[in-house]
């Protein structure tokens, strides 16, 4: 080991593993991530790593910054039954664990984004790299918000989402979300007039329209416009109809935000349009320093490594956004079970994730691999 390697500290796959089951036995939604957060404290604690919680609920583990390993500690609501099913179990609903011969992890957030959380915990210790969890990605992102305005640029970032051992994501779209509000005067609904409620839905059919793509663009690379939520009708005081509808649109790397925004607003005729602070999309190349490391640990490893583009959005996308320094998205588990009522994670994976983190880590710490 180099003397820049002299910082790490040993952590068995069972150690790992238990971070992994506790965290994801602590109920963490979004704005409750308190008791998780300490968890993970605990945990570097316990390998005499300096960590604490900042003042917007972030888990910040300081060291060396070659590389920052960071993901999110919130998931989604909803409760599953934690359990681990071994591959000799008969029971049919878990016939998982006996198709794959591998123990299973279920639980919210096994997949999104505890196991990759957890991994990066154990590979930050294992090397001795910076460490993040963030609070708040699954609503407002405002942990990778604070993050990117409270510190300085490390050398290279690692985002935690579930790409499978052998997966490296490159690329996700970015997001604008808008409030459309309208109001019309009220009368009998025999009157030819539209309301508000038809206002809105023209202008959101006009919005779907102009984004429209032949079914031979690939997903990544389109526009996907999508209504949330929609109220409206007679106002409290019966003078008035108004309409209020929530959309949100995914932008792809080959556009920005602004142009969306124009394209969506260009048939806006009655009413009026709020558009939230929008995330930008992100594509890496992959050939930097970063994503060769992660090639070359998962070949290493005895296996092909599979290049990714995901379709929604995550916390790289505001790193990418402030920061000009190499970045991928790794981590375990299948992302097809993201927010899923059977959301559960291969610890066989869990554990090959943990050491592929180690081997990408300690090349860009210019180690011994």
């Amino acid at each position: 080991m180099s003397a820049a390697m002299e910082d790490t500290t040993d952590v068995s796959l069972e150690d790992a593993r238990q971070l992994l089951i506790d965290l994801v036995s602590i109920p963490s939604p979004s704005s409750d991530e308190a008791e998780a957060a300490e968890r993970l404290v605990d945990f570097f604690d316990a390998y005499g790593r300096e960590a604490w919680i900042d003042e917007v609920g972030n888990v910040r583990a300081p060291a060396d910054d070659a590389v920052l390993l960071t993901s999110h500690v919130d998931t989604v609501p909803g409760e599953i039954p934690v359990e681990v099913t071994s591959a000799d179990e008969t029971d049919v609903e878990r016939e998982v664990a006996e198709e794959t011969g591998e123990d299973i992890l279920w639980g919210r957030g096994s997949v999104d984004a505890t196991g990759p959380l957890a991994a990066m915990a154990a590979a930050a210790v294992r090397t001795g790299v910076s460490f993040v969890g963030v609070v708040g990605e699954e609503t407002n992102s405002r942990g990778a918000r604070h993050l990117v305005e409270d510190r300085e640029e490390p050398r290279a970032v690692v985002n935690g989402e579930p790409s499978g051992a052998t997966g490296i994501t490159l690329g996700y779209r970015g997001f604008l979300a808008g409030t459309y509000v309208a109001t019309s005067e009220s009368g009998h609904t025999s009157r030819p007039e539209p309301n508000a409620i038809q206002h809105a839905t023209n202008w959101w059919s006009g919005v779907e329209d102009a984004f429209e793509d032949d079914e031979y663009t690939a997903v990544f690379e389109r526009v996907t416009a999508k209504p949330v939520d929609m109220n409206g009708g007679i106002s409290d005081d019966g003078l008035s109809v108004e309409a209020t509808l929530d959309v949100q649109l995914r932008i792809p790397p080959s556009l920005d935000a602004e142009t969306v925004r124009e394209t969506a607003e260009a048939g806006l005729e009655i009413g009026t349009v709020s558009w939230a602070e929008p995330i930008p999309p992100v594509m890496e190349s992959p050939r930097t320093e970063v994503a060769r490391a992660f090639r070359a640990a998962i070949r290493k490893g005895g296996s092909d490594p599979r290049l990714l583009r995901k379709t929604g959005t995550s916390d790289m996308n505001l790193y990418a956004g402030v920061w000009d320094c190499p970045m991928v998205t790794y981590g375990p588990g299948n992302s097809d079970l993201d927010h899923a009522p059977d959301e559960r994670l291969s610890l066989v994976e869990f554990d090959r994730s943990v050491e592929v983190l180690e081997r990408v880590a300690t090349t860009l710490r210019g180690g011994d691999d």
